[in-house]
């Protein structure tokens, strides 16, 4: 049963979202109480799902409480192309056993969001795997070589003399035949997806289908201010420990806090609208961040965890208390370079990069900074060495 709350479906048609083709169309759909199949495809180019893809889910699962059906598409065929929506060179290939590697925990990413008993789940191997060449060659003839080129980040490679593999060209045309396979009705998907959206309307009418409605949702912004990209590892993943999605999340620079309240949590667009307010008005930013970092923790961990990662940050970072589970190390010698405890332990990630750290006194033992990475010490039981903002380890004989 379709639900038509009118609140809810202009919450739906706004919140987060950059833009809608056909707009009046989609309304009209939506109030009639039709029952829509809404489609959204990933690629299983990473093992994890991190917040910029989970906001889309959180769109899905807005439509899916009004009772819409959603058409949920794993990419297992269009990954070993790869998507170059976003992509200023080409991307690796991925092997199959990569791929497949990659979507194990999928389902149960997902689950977090969506009722995954309600929806309809499909692997694109499932048909593009079928395809004949003159399949392929009957998809192609509904674009030309301008279009494909014309696309801004293709336009990009070619003006700078970057390759444009052939394979490239082709990621349009399965995805939009995978919109006539499920028959959609609307698909959602990033901005960076407008193209590829927009192709699956023109091959769904060439198969005598109704155009699907296409909604593009807003980008996340990573930790670094660009695009969040698993390719680029700027990233927070929804399966993150909650005391390092936390910690992340605390890190973020102050100017994508509303953004983040509006893609990422379930704060309410008015409560927004106060905190930006708030914010304006000379608040300290780092009191909204912890209750953003609260509010995603929450949303994926339950508010026990949020809770506990919130005191764990607090008594780390602000009352400068140790983590209540430190890691234990025990002593195998009875004098030590500190660079190679470091390495040893594995606390820091490489000598070189460790030297870095202690030069610029990012370590420390029993809170006492270190800056000389040649420094050798007596080891005892109970000593804390810290490294960074969140690592530590305590020796042990």
């Amino acid at each position: 049963m379709v639900k038509v709350d009118s609140e809810k479906i202009q919450q739906i048609l706004s919140r987060g979202v950059e833009e809608i083709i056909d707009r009046e169309h989609l309304e009209k759909r939506l109030l009639s109480g039709e029952k829509l199949r809404i489609k959204h495809g990933i690629d299983p180019t990473g093992p994890k799902i991190h917040l910029g893809r989970a906001a889309q889910f959180q769109k899905l699962a807005e439509f899916q409480e009004l009772g819409h059906k959603i058409v949920l598409i794993i990419g297992d065929y269009t990954a070993q192309i790869g998507d170059a929506s976003d992509k200023l060179s080409m991307r690796p290939v991925l092997s199959s056993s990569q791929i497949k590697e990659n979507m194990k925990g999928y389902r149960a990413q997902i689950g977090k969001i969506l009722d995954m008993k309600k929806i309809e789940f499909h692997y694109n191997s499932e048909w593009l795997g079928a395809l004949r060449a003159k399949d392929l060659l009957n998809l192609a003839m509904k674009f030309t070589a301008q279009q494909m080129i014309q696309r801004r980040n293709f336009k990009e490679r070619w003006e700078q003399g970057k390759e444009i593999g052939l394979h490239e060209l082709t990621y349009p045309l399965f995805q939009g035949y995978d919109s006539v396979m499920v028959k959609a009705d609307l698909e959602i998907g990033g901005t960076d997806q407008t193209f590829n959206l927009l192709a699956g309307r023109k091959i769904q009418e060439s198969f005598g289908q109704a155009p699907q409605d296409i909604m593009t949702l807003k980008m996340l912004s990573g930790l670094d201010g660009r695009k969040m990209s698993t390719s680029w590892g700027n990233l927070v993943n929804i399966i993150d420990p909650p005391g390092e999605m936390y910690g992340k999340l605390m890190s973020m620079r102050d100017e994508m806090i509303l953004q983040y309240f509006e893609l990422c949590t379930q704060v309410t667009l008015r409560e927004i609208k106060k905190i930006e307010q708030a914010l304006r008005g000379g608040v300290n930013p780092r009191d909204w961040k912890a209750k953003l970092a609260f509010e995603i923790v929450k949303l994926y961990h339950g508010a026990k965890e949020a809770k506990r990662a919130e005191g764990e940050f607090n008594r780390v970072f602000r009352e400068k208390e140790l983590p209540e589970d430190v890691p234990e190390y025990k002593i195998k010698k009875k004098k030590y370079k500190l660079i190679d405890l470091l390495a040893e332990s594995k606390l820091a990630p490489s000598k070189s990069r460790t030297r870095q750290l202690i030069e610029q006194g990012g370590v420390s033992i029993n809170g006492q900074p270190i800056k000389d990475w040649r420094y050798e010490f007596l080891p005892k039981g109970g000593m804390i060495i810290k490294v960074g903002k969140r690592r530590f380890v305590k020796l042990i004989t």
